[in-house]
């Protein structure tokens, strides 16, 4: 660093101890950013990025259309017919990775990494827990879009 330059730590981390153990060991290094998940903060940095372009209306770019459902990564918002979908964060990343161009075979690994950030072991108990709820509301949305399962591999999304 040169200069006035402050580092910034960001923590994405849901855990409580987490977040007070890595603000006791870098306080004094500078800013430290704390959020809830990875969503939140490409959430947090898109708007930033944004906000000269607020002013001059609200930016439609970046949309994902998947028929009648209509995904935005920088509100996290998903809708259905213009109503909008009670999703998780975990759910509404799932669906954003999975409804992306181009529509695609996600591996279990890509999918994991993708959405929860971290390297990925082997357990796939948090990603099918999270896809299993998803389905669940999927399924409520007429001729809406369904995860299907490519045995042994992963997931990919397809329109009905």
């Amino acid at each position: 660093m040169t200069g006035g330059e402050v580092p910034l730590v960001v923590c994405v981390s849901t855990d409580p101890a987490v977040r007070e153990q890595l603000v006791s060991r870098v306080d004094d290094l500078g800013a430290v950013l704390i959020v809830n998940t990875l969503t939140e903060l490409r959430t947090m940095l898109l708007s930033a990025a944004d906000e000269p372009a607020v002013a001059a209306g609200p930016s439609r770019a970046g949309l994902t259309r998947l028929g009648d459902l209509l995904l935005d990564p920088v509100s996290t918002e998903v809708t259905w017919r213009g109503e909008a979908l009670a999703l998780t964060p975990l759910e509404r990343e799932t669906l954003l990775r999975l409804a992306g161009p181009p529509l695609r075979l996600w591996t279990y690994r890509q999918l994991f990494e993708a959405v929860w950030g971290g390297a990925y072991l082997g357990d796939r108990a948090a990603l099918h827990a999270t896809v299993k709820r998803l389905r669940r509301k999927l399924a409520a949305l007429p001729n809406g879009p369904r995860v299907r399962t490519v045995r042994g591999a992963g997931y990919h999304l397809v329109s009905e």
